[in-house]
């Protein structure tokens, strides 16, 4: 082989590609960015017809619950972005003690994002179940219309990413050696549980604090 072509081989494995998995991901976000404005205009919408009704109903809202959940759902964020870290070095489990925050690796991260995110939607059920209870329903008026549809189907969206999370820690388990698409998958996961978060956030700015 000639030095030109030597050199040209070189130069070509240099080369890196975007994942195409990610990329596709961070299109269909792209995607899910729209649904979710399409929701916020209805919510908008509706408050701007009925704001007698957004006074009444909205005080019936436990803010600081809500607030709770909200904290736990952020913080799974970062224990999530941990998980990354630890598939992105290849470390699958814990390599010391279970109490060793340090020493973790993927699964114990993800464990923890899953269970904080299963704290999420359980609360948010909980939160619903008193809400009927105060006569606020899908079916009842206008805010409840609003209300439901828009956290409703995030808590959808959450569900999915939990769902997502076992899968991940299921392929984890089962591959003979934890390589790069196994950590592609774990940050590709980690892509739409972050956009979860930030949903979330400007859902509780808009439901609980601008109220």
């Amino acid at each position: 082989m000639t030095t030109a072509a030597l050199n040209r081989s070189l130069g070509a494995q240099s080369v890196q590609r975007p994942n195409t998995v990610a990329v596709g991901t961070i299109v269909w976000l792209g995607s899910e960015v729209m649904f979710f404005a399409g929701l916020f205009a209805i919510y908008f919408t509706l408050k701007s017809t009925s704001p007698g009704l957004w006074a009444e109903q909205t005080e019936k809202l436990n803010v600081p619950f809500a607030t709770t959940i909200t904290i736990i759902l952020v913080l799974s964020s970062v224990t999530c972005q941990f998980g990354v870290f630890a598939a992105e070095r290849m470390q699958v489990s814990r390599t010391g003690s279970l109490f060793d925050m340090r020493k973790w690796g993927m699964t114990e991260w993800f464990f923890m994002t899953y269970a904080m995110g299963a704290v999420f939607v359980t609360g948010q059920v909980w939160e619903y179940a008193t809400l009927v209870s105060e006569h606020v329903s899908l079916s009842s008026d206008s805010y409840g219309s609003a209300f439901y549809i828009t956290t409703g189907f995030h808590g959808l969206h959450v569900a999915g990413g939990l769902i997502a999370f076992l899968l991940v820690l299921g392929r984890g388990f089962a591959v003979k050696k934890f390589g790069h698409k196994e950590a592609t998958t774990a940050i590709v996961v980690s892509y739409y549980w972050h956009f979860v978060d930030v949903v979330w956030i400007g859902l509780f700015l808009i439901i609980y604090v601008l109220k």
